[in-house]
């Protein structure tokens, strides 16, 4: 019982917003769908979803095409819009108990499964005040309620965190994990912290095709800085340990004086040598750590951002597309 998407195309005019999209999406994984503005990620769900007829490709959702059989797919949906649309007149109570009435909820069961995402999404304040009275944060609780309300097998979700404080953000990945048990999720954000924090899987999209595919530790691998000695030491660098096998440069930190990155050669586990080092000479040491790699890093290069520190320079230049996973096993 899978999503699949196969060769997807979408254009507006001569603008190609995605183009030959393919990928799988099993039972139990949550797929952070990354890219920048603009990167094809919003019209993918909306083709998924049957919002939007793709120019060419297939979806198939639980082995249901998409827009041969739309009833049978979407019956395994739910799905939450960037923004969180809803019936700004209504109040949260009488939305949901609309939303409960399409998705075909009644008696025991219907009222059970209100109670208990007004629980989970602390709604109950708000319960009898017109949604377009409400804060962003709670329209977006709202949209999230009505999205898992008759327990999908499928959830797909644009920016589901976006208008949260940092507490209701951190309830909404603790909610996305939970359902993550009994359903297959695709998430969009911006955020790449969210993918670390809630998705076992995640896609690299820019101008309309993929450009990574790999879990959150196999993305944090292709970083510059995987496995880069974070060290600061009193009385600061020895010069002698630019010297040292394996290292391919220091990055400072500009805002901690003394405090600074060594990046390995490709392959190379700097940390012993670097600890070695350190205690053949006796330094005292204020930081040693070891980096994981860093997600932001390799997303701004694959997607060919250009920070402001290296203008003038070749931007990057689009990556292949490739599975992460498996050319780090090959």
């Amino acid at each position: 019982m899978t999503i699949e998407i196969d060769r997807l195309q979408k254009r507006f005019g001569d603008f190609v917003a995605v183009e030959d999209l393919s990928f799988t999406v099993k039972p139990g994984e949550v797929l952070g769908f990354l890219g920048p503005n603009g990167a094809g990620k919003t019209t993918t769900m909306r083709m998924i979803t049957g919002f939007l007829h793709p120019d060419r490709g297939t979806v198939r959702v639980f082995g249901h095409d998409i827009r041969k059989a739309p009833l049978q797919a979407k019956a395994n949906l739910s799905y939450l819009p960037e923004g969180a649309p809803a019936y700004g007149e209504m109040t949260p109570l009488a939305f949901l108990n609309f939303i409960a009435a399409v998705r075909g909820l009644k008696g025991m069961d219907k009222r059970r499964r209100l109670d208990e995402v007004v629980q989970r999404l602390a709604l109950e304040k708000v319960l009898h005040q017109p949604i377009d009275t409400l804060s962003k944060g709670f329209k977006r609780r709202v949209g999230l309620a009505q999205a898992i309300l008759h327990r999908p097998p499928a959830l797909i979700l644009d920016e589901p965190t976006d208008g949260l404080d940092p507490n209701q953000k951190h309830e909404v990945r603790q909610l996305i994990q939970e359902l993550s048990g009994h359903a297959l999720i695709i998430v969009s954000t911006h955020i790449l912290e969210e993918v670390s924090a809630v998705c076992t899987r995640a896609l690299i999209i820019a101008r309309g095709r993929i450009l990574a595919d790999g879990t959150p530790a196999d993305l944090e691998r292709r970083s510059r800085y995987h496995g880069a000695v974070c060290v600061k030491l009193c009385g600061g660098l020895p010069p002698d340990l630019a010297l040292l096998p394996g290292l391919a440069g220091v990055e400072h930190d500009p805002r901690i004086p003394g405090r600074c990155w060594l990046i390995p050669e490709a392959g190379v586990d700097l940390y012993p040598r670097v600890r070695n080092f350190i205690a053949e000479r006796r330094l005292e040491v204020e930081e040693l750590t070891v980096e994981r790699g860093r997600l932001d890093e390799v997303f701004q290069r694959l997607t060919g951002f250009e920070p402001l520190s290296s203008r003038g320079r070749p931007a990057a230049a689009e990556a292949q597309v490739e599975s992460i996973g498996e050319q780090e096993n090959a």
